[in-house]
């Protein structure tokens, strides 16, 4: 059985990892999660959490992300789905290397408490970051924003409960731009992916608004839209 710990793959091996684009809300800015590396190569830097597949441990790569996550972030994210393949002889200098890439989305909430290996960065203001880390940032951001346009993918950074203009404040976030309030709220009911908490609201006493949540059906799925907002 290979080493979990090692960094030194046999000669002429592929290198074969995953690595997790964890993204959250932190003062109304897109957050990704960034882990000191403990070892070598460019050991001491951020990066993005990633690993070795264990294939005596991993049922697949999502298992593998899932599982990586947990180790370097303690954290299971509600949503996860795959970003893409990068892969050729450049990437890492420790030969040929392919990366299965998974792109989280977690409310800031669940990564109250984080430890000193992991920090948050802004998407829009990264520290230089090694292997081809920060294009692959650049790749899963552009893919969030623009799924956003059409699905409920922004929910997943809300929390458990939400009223409609906190859910739309977490989609300007993300889009990087104001939406308009009763087209937002059309795209809303389009989506048919939120139910009322019956008897929850927040707010004042005048007009307070109506808490929601997400319908079990789309925790773990997107609904989709056929135009964007």
């Amino acid at each position: 059985m290979p080493d979990p710990k090692s960094s030194n793959p046999a000669p002429g091996a592929v290198l074969c990892t995953v690595d997790a684009v964890l993204l959250t809300l932190q003062q109304g800015a897109l957050q990704v999660l960034l882990a000191r590396r403990e070892r070598a190569p460019f050991a001491g830097t951020w990066a993005l959490p990633g690993g070795f597949i264990h294939p005596w441990e991993d049922a697949d790569a999502q298992a593998s992300a899932l599982r990586v996550l947990q180790e370097k972030a303690g954290v299971r994210p509600p949503y996860l789905e795959q970003l893409a393949t990068f892969s050729g002889p450049a990437r890492d200098p420790r030969g040929w290397s392919l990366a299965v890439v998974y792109c989280a989305l977690v409310p800031a909430e669940r990564l109250q408490g984080m430890g000193e290996g992991v920090c948050l960065a802004p998407v829009d203001g990264l520290p230089p970051l090694p292997f081809d880390h920060g294009d692959i940032v650049r790749q899963a951001v552009g893919r969030v924003r623009g799924k956003s346009q059409y699905s409920s993918l922004p929910v997943h950074l809300c929390g458990e409960q939400f009223t409609l203009p906190q859910l739309q404040a977490v989609y300007e976030a993300v889009l990087g731009e104001p939406l308009n309030k009763v087209s937002f709220r059309r795209k809303m009911d389009e989506l048919g992916m939120l139910e009322p908490v019956p008897g929850a609201l927040q707010g004042g006493a005048h007009r307070p608004a109506q808490v929601y949540r997400l319908r079990p059906a789309f925790r773990c799925s997107l609904s989709l839209s056929a135009r964007g907002l």
